[in-house]
């Protein structure tokens, strides 16, 4: 099985509602699979056609099947050296198992035994697995996903990362929750790392633009670090998380 066959995906995608019972959050539970390409820049359209002709019939029709609750393409804007992520998503994390063997096989099918322009033009990639633990759709289940995309990776203190958690859930989710709308975010998520590099949690948003994106992350930002009462709570969470790597994502193709 190729190279490509291990190159799936991230979880910034899904954002499901967080369950308050047991039997809630077994039933919404939701993972992603995320790897992040470093690639070569002048190869890199190459490889979106390839990802758009060959990759997006097979990842569409597992949606469809129910395999895999969702998938998507993101390219690079603003950054580290990660330039692309391919993700899928599914409610286990045998289920992303399950489902990257069922895939590759097809995409076997589909490429042939020829190097394909993904593993020329993105030789290397980091994987990481995550679940999904809080985030915007839980006010509205049909917001959608801009096309404009922030990803927050984020290093934290593995044992007070439930502490983290409870700050995002119950302090800082209102104040999110607050900047969804038009002309600010479409949506936001939390995850939560269960396999992969130092990276801890993932903070997302996303918005129709940049524009809208970062405007709304500074007010959030303000409220969070500097409005009244904030500031030691802000302070706590800092110190659990304590650095983080930022970038931007062009979404090119999200499917669910």
């Amino acid at each position: 099985m190729k190279q490509f066959k291990i190159l799936f995906s991230f979880a910034v995608s899904l954002l499901l509602p967080f369950a308050a019972s047991a039997e809630e959050k077994k039933a919404t539970e939701m993972y992603s699979y995320a790897t992040y390409f470093q690639c070569d820049v002048a190869q890199e359209q190459a490889v979106d056609d390839l990802v758009k002709s060959k990759y997006a019939p097979v990842y569409d029709a597992a949606v469809k099947d129910g395999a895999i609750a969702g998938w998507g393409w993101l390219a690079h804007h603003t950054g580290g050296k990660w330039r692309r992520i391919l993700y899928h998503s599914a409610p286990s994390v045998q289920g992303l198992f399950d489902a990257q063997d069922s895939m590759g096989k097809k995409l076997d099918a589909a490429l042939g035994k020829a190097p394909d322009a993904v593993a020329k033009g993105c030789k290397t990639h980091d994987d990481y697995i995550w679940q999904f633990v809080a985030g915007s759709n839980s006010v509205n289940d049909s917001t959608p996903r801009g096309k404009a995309s922030m990803s927050v990776y984020m290093v934290c203190d593995f044992n007070k990362e439930e502490r983290a958690d409870e700050i995002i859930k119950t302090n800082f989710a209102p104040i999110y929750n607050s900047f969804i709308g038009k002309g600010k975010l479409t949506s936001w998520g939390w995850l939560s790392h269960v396999v992969g590099g130092k990276y801890r949690k993932l903070a997302t948003m996303s918005a129709e633009s940049y524009e809208d994106l970062l405007k709304a992350r500074a007010g959030i930002l303000n409220e969070i670090f500097y409005d009244d009462g904030g500031s030691k709570i802000s302070e706590e969470f800092s110190s659990i998380c304590g650095s983080h790597q930022d970038y931007l994502w062009d979404i090119k193709i999200e499917s669910s």
